[in-house]
């Protein structure tokens, strides 16, 4: 958790490695705040997204004159409101949802126009939210040279389709986005999402050469790798755990998929909002196309999902 060293700007923590300064947002950027990456290059100042924390740095925020986004979320795109001259590079699979809304609604899977609105309101409301169809999409491997440090783009989808990690070389550090360790797990219940993705993009992440990895939330910088690798294996197993638990359902009784949203998967039971019966069936059915595949459930001709 320690830098080269720590400092603050505009009374906001951030740690510094080389030319690279993590800026923690509020208990280590736990959501719907998030850190702050910012690269001081000789030729440019860069960020890597733009949680709600940047609107607290000030002046050095407000210079950026690169946003490279590792996804297109509306907690990442908080301050692209501040940086209206700013060039912003998304990943090419989420490049829709980063230049309007109706492709952010459809990333998220959103279809009714009830819905459709409501969110939207809250996003303007709660994070600033104004798309950016001025921005500019990048393939993996892509990379972007500062002046003394560098951006190389590491594809890893699942999150979103586009989801990428961003490293920071030759300061060794990767922001990881939200593949964030946190004890909710992985969240893979968007449109975009894919669950076998994320499984491939967990076991890809560790192969990355990084010194120190920043999560967008909850747990915020990681130098020692050790703790990184078990955290990452603890946020993996959550994966493992949903399935235990969908089986486990499946033993006591046959249901259909409406009968396991009201059960709850990802959230606590009767946890409600505008995307969320969306984002349980989504995550559900994910879950069940693995289990049919390997024949451990079976769907009959009424809808209903038994053991295989």
């Amino acid at each position: 958790m320690t830098g080269n060293h720590r400092g603050s700007t505009n009374g906001m923590d951030h740690l510094q490695f080389g030319r690279v300064s993590v800026f923690l947002g509020e208990r280590n950027g736990k959501y719907p705040d998030g850190n702050q990456v910012l690269i001081k290059g000789t030729d440019t100042l860069a960020a890597l997204d733009t949680p709600i924390s940047s609107n607290s740095i000030g002046p050095l925020f407000d210079a950026t004159e690169l946003v490279v986004l590792g996804h297109a979320h509306e907690d990442h795109m908080a301050g692209l409101h501040r940086l209206p001259d700013a060039q912003v590079h998304v990943h090419q699979a989420d490049l829709p949802a980063a230049r309007s809304w109706e492709g952010m609604a459809a990333a998220f899977g959103l279809s009714e126009a009830c819905a459709i609105q409501q969110m939207l309101k809250r996003l303007q409301d709660e994070f600033f939210y104004a798309p950016r169809p001025d921005a500019l999409g990048y393939e993996d491997g892509a990379s972007w040279d500062l002046g003394g440090s560098s951006i190389h783009a590491v594809h890893l989808p699942g999150h979103t389709a586009g989801h990428t990690v961003l490293l920071v070389e030759p300061e060794g550090v990767a922001f990881i986005g939200d593949i964030d360790l946190s004890s909710f797990g992985p969240y893979y219940g968007d449109a975009s999402s894919n669950l076998v993705d994320f499984r491939r993009s967990l076991q890809r992440l560790p192969q990355i050469p990084a010194r120190t990895w920043v999560t967008s939330h909850h747990r915020g910088v990681y130098t020692d790798r050790q703790r990184f690798l078990e955290d990452l294996q603890a946020f993996t197993a959550k994966i493992d755990e949903r399935e235990r638990r969908l089986l486990g359902w499946l033993q006591e009784r046959p249901l259909n998929l409406a009968q396991m949203v009201e059960k709850r998967l990802l959230y606590p039971t009767g946890f409600t909002g505008t995307w969320v019966t969306a984002a349980e069936a989504r995550t559900l059915l994910q879950h069940l196309d693995e289990l049919q595949h390997g024949g451990q459930v079976q769907r009959d001709d009424q809808g209903f999902y038994h053991l295989g």
